[in-house]
């Protein structure tokens, strides 16, 4: 059995995050703890008056290359690994003058950082670290005398059991640091591998988009109150080197705390929004993962007030995002008008955050700008003993051709493009209806596509919008011409969809027939 309470008497701090170093270190220091270090971090303490023993010290054998070889050295993995109280590891400790080494705080180069601002390939080749996941590692595997630490978030945990013991760490306590350890290797090399794969290898062709094996880096973001339904634990992860410009970076500047669903959802609105030039201001409002308003617009409170009109009953406790900065006029329109849970925005000017925050339930999302690197490269779905991996759908069309007698007007087209962007983010079978940029009803989630031609009908009918003129998308293909009919005797004049049908023909005819102008794109935009 491991002993349980072990005394820290000597620890090795090597961190590139130098977060609370000083601090920490004083209070081992403090406590009688011998400190070895290495390179930026040993100059650190120094500055700081600490006691400190460079580890180049402590093995006899200088920095090299650069600093690439410091810690890899039997002085310093024996101390990590050697086991207490193992007859065999204690001689060879001592015939070699190898010291335990009791406590290990390292954080590694910052990879995931250089990779995420644009480092060139040599940066990033630069800021693999070597020494401090093999130490990681070491002091893992050994936790049963080895206390490990590297998050600066758990120093204070650290204080906290060393105060409770008197100087030393529980064996519960070093297993989790462990656990924690050895989850931030496998992250850390993960974001490597990633990266590697997704350049081309040295014989010019692409690499393998999807290799043998994938990896997901992820970090706790928040604890939440329950999942998607109250009886349900849940947490929010962030991705590790997430962009700016995404739900999992945004700034939160009021309400209160976000939930499950809350999270969900704000997503699906802000990479709605995103599908728009932020030179044109657009709104889209979401409810339970579907667009049930979306607009473009001169102003964004104009481009709200259109897609708020698509569909108020829905619209009642929404999420709101705008690809514009809130001002004081829009927000004050909005909370007057109807009751948001989230209103998710590149930016607000203050008067808008100081009107926002009146309301204590409305959360306020400033993301900051966004560009196409923000746009996710991967699109997953967690099943039952697996995980599923795609390619994000970024694209909208392979192609735009008419394939009717009557060509689309311009503002037909426009339309038709617009209506196929929000398309993209309904679930299937999706069906939208806009006219003048803006969505006049939509029908999603259904088993038929009929169905979905139908009820977006009947919600335009409910707000007291006019379907006549309007244009069609839909995210895939007429499996027969009775949606395009229904859509017509509704008033529907231009369709946009894929194609790709056994029954094209029939619907083409039944589109030259009634004298409808119809596109097709090319590409599916199912979204399940």
């Amino acid at each position: 059995m491991p002993t349980d309470v072990v005394t820290i008497r000597r620890a090795l701090i090597s961190v590139s995050d130098k977060t609370g170093l000083v601090d920490l270190a004083r209070d081992l220091a403090a406590k009688g703890v011998e400190i070895l270090s290495t390179g930026g971090t040993a100059a650190a303490l120094k500055a700081a008056g600490l006691p400190v023993i460079d580890v180049s010290e402590h093995t006899g054998f200088p920095e090299m290359m650069d600093g690439r070889l410091k810690t890899l050295h039997p002085k310093v993995h024996g101390g990590l690994l050697a086991v207490r109280g193992n007859e065999e590891h204690e001689q060879s400790a001592e015939a070699h003058a190898i010291a335990p080494i009791d406590l290990l705080v390292v954080n590694l180069y910052p990879f995931e950082a250089t990779l995420a601002k644009g480092g060139t390939f040599d940066d990033c080749v630069e800021n693999i670290d070597i020494g401090g996941p093999a130490m990681l590692r070491a002091a893992a595997k050994n936790h049963a005398g080895v206390t490990v630490i590297v998050d600066p978030a758990d120093y204070d945990l650290l204080r906290e059991e060393l105060a409770r013991t008197g100087g030393g760490t529980t064996f519960a306590f070093r297993k989790i640091m462990a656990a924690r350890a050895l989850a931030r290797t496998a992250a850390y090399d993960g974001a490597i591998s990633n990266w590697l794969t997704a350049d081309p290898d040295e014989f010019g062709r692409t690499a393998e988009a999807f290799p043998r094996c994938y990896t997901v880096q992820l970090t706790k973001a928040l604890d939440l109150r329950y999942g998607e339904n109250p009886h349900q634990s849940a947490a929010f992860y962030r991705e590790i080197g997430a962009a700016a410009g995404t739900v999992a970076t945004a700034r939160q500047l009021g309400g209160k705390e976000l939930s499950y669903n809350n999270i969900a959802d704000t997503d699906a609105a802000l990479e709605c929004v995103k599908e728009f030039d932020p030179s044109s201001p657009a709104c889209v409002i979401v409810k339970h993962a579907n667009p049930c308003g979306v607009a473009v617009a001169a102003s964004i409170k104009d481009a709200y007030d259109l897609a708020y009109n698509t569909d108020t009953e829905s619209a009642f406790g929404g999420i709101l995002a705008f690809n514009q900065t809130l001002d004081a006029e829009t927000a004050g329109t909005i909370l007057s008008r109807q009751f948001v849970e989230v209103i998710v925005v590149p930016d607000a000017t203050p008067e808008a955050v100081e009107a926002v925050a009146k309301k204590k339930n409305v959360r306020l999302l400033v993301t900051g700008a966004w560009s196409g690197a923000t746009r996710p490269r991967r699109d997953y779905k967690k099943v039952n003993g697996g995980l599923l991996v795609q390619d994000a759908d970024l694209d909208l069309t392979e192609k735009l051709d008419v394939v009717t007698k009557r060509e689309p007007t311009r503002s037909e087209l426009a339309d038709l493009v617009f209506a196929m962007k929000v398309a993209k983010f309904v679930k299937s079978n999706a069906v939208v209806y806009a006219r003048g940029l803006a969505t006049v009803g939509i029908g999603a989630g259904q088993t038929s596509r009929v169905n979905s031609t139908r009820i977006a009908v009947e919600k335009a009918k409910q707000a007291g919008l006019e379907i006549s003129g309007s244009v069609v998308a839909s995210d895939a293909f007429f499996p027969f011409a009775d949606g395009l009919i229904t859509a017509a005797e509704a008033g529907a004049t231009a369709f946009i969809q894929p194609g790709g049908s056994m029954r094209d023909d029939e619907v083409i005819k039944a589109a030259d027939e009634r004298n409808l102008a119809m596109v097709f794109t090319g590409m599916r935009h199912f979204r399940h």
